[in-house]
């Protein structure tokens, strides 16, 4: 028997209805709406417009059906390297070029049919395109019908060519339209700013490069991610277990409230004085309703002209309820020395230097409080604003 009444256990919705959970990390239902309306607006449209520029032919279909597999790869995961331009265009073409060689080869329809399959991988990978409807592309062609025997090695431009060069621009636009980058561009690879044989910041401590190969030989398995976009992915991990190792500490809570700031209508040499008279490395310059326009440093200034207006560089900006150690990528890439705290009007709030943001861990990081001082030792610390 049991006091009271009978509460029932709640299970989190992938428990109970494990078939309806994403299987794609960074999958929401925006996303997902998203692909659907891209798919259909392109596949309709890239119907259209082959009838529009064929005319009506029934000997030639106007889309063939492998291009809506291609739809679900270009609109649901754009990022995936199976899914760029070349992989979507040389896929299909290379695909259909190696079905219709080997239907007229191999006389079994069946047996065409697996050989055309293996055939299209090998190909689409020693030709860097590897894309999965292309093995649908090639057993299409293998089964093809009077369209096929009356276009020949034509088919492989017209229409699967042209299918797919119309569904990669209409991708393009509307990527560009929902605010998605495509085709996916890997983040740039961290360099040395400072032009010697050091690592850059970021990458001298945690993983490394020769890391990511080994655990992926380990592994033995093939994933359908960029290998930069995985190593950018486990570094924001890293910054992610980090903040929530150390606590929720914002950025109002350490940042530098009495800023240094310039006009846009100074001149360097007054940018210059006041870098140098505070010690200071970025100086923020503000515009005649004193928002934030950029930043100036030495650098800046050694090729200003008679007003600092012209060399006035992007500032590294955060609000003031952000994550402070969610700081550590931009203060820590050997590029900017300070980062602008800002409201929605990008009115500054405050800055926080690198010496703010190693001042903050030092004080988390378990035995350094009280335990450590800089009285009578070398000055390897300066202000970094």
């Amino acid at each position: 028997m049991t006091d009271g009444p009978v509460r029932r256990r709640r299970f989190p919705p992938e428990t109970r209805f494990p078939f309806f959970h994403p299987i794609l990390a960074g999958a929401t239902l925006r996303e997902r709406l998203l692909a659907c309306v891209g798919a259909l607006l392109a596949t309709t449209l890239t119907g259209f417009l082959c009838g529009a520029l064929l005319g009506p032919d029934p000997h030639l279909p106007l889309i063939v059906a492998p291009i809506g597999a291609s739809a679900v790869i270009l609109f649901v995961v754009p990022s995936s390297p199976l899914g760029q331009p070349w992989s979507v265009i040389g896929g299909n073409v290379i695909s259909a070029m190696v079905g219709l060689t080997v239907a007229q080869m191999v006389p079994e329809p069946v047996l065409a049919t697996g050989i055309a399959a293996a055939l299209a991988i090998a190909a689409m990978s020693l030709t860097r395109s590897l894309h999965p409807p292309g093995g649908a592309v090639a057993m299409t062609a293998v089964l093809g019908n009077a369209a096929l025997a009356k276009w020949g090695y034509l088919y492989p431009f017209v229409p699967v060519g042209l299918n797919s060069c119309l569904l990669v621009g209409l991708a393009f636009l509307f990527h560009r339209a929902t605010g998605r980058a495509y085709p996916h561009v890997a983040a740039p690879r961290p360099v040395n700013t400072h032009e010697t044989r050091d690592l850059p910041p970021p990458v001298r401590v945690g993983f490394r490069e020769e890391d990511i190969d080994a655990a992926l030989a380990a592994l033995d398995e093939t994933f359908d991610i960029d290998r930069g976009d995985l190593e950018r992915l486990l570094k924001q991990v890293e910054v992610e277990a980090t903040i929530r190792a150390h606590g929720p500490l914002s950025c109002g809570d350490i940042m530098s409230r009495d800023v240094v700031t310039v006009g846009e209508r100074a001149s360097p040499g007054e940018a210059r004085q006041l870098l140098l008279h505070h010690n200071i490395r970025t100086l923020p310059v503000t515009g005649e309703d004193d928002r934030l326009l950029g930043t100036v440093g030495l650098r800046e200034l050694a090729h200003a002209g008679e007003e600092i207006a012209g060399v006035i560089s992007a500032a590294a900006t955060a609000a003031v309820d952000d994550p402070a150690l969610g700081l550590m990528p931009l203060l820590t890439d050997g590029r900017a020395h300070a980062v602008v705290i800002i409201d929605g009007d990008r009115h500054i709030l405050g800055l926080i230097s690198q010496t703010d943001l190693l001042a903050a861990i030092a004080r988390s990081l378990p035995g350094t409080r009280g335990h450590a001082s800089l009285a009578g030792a070398p000055p390897v610390l300066v202000a970094a604003q």
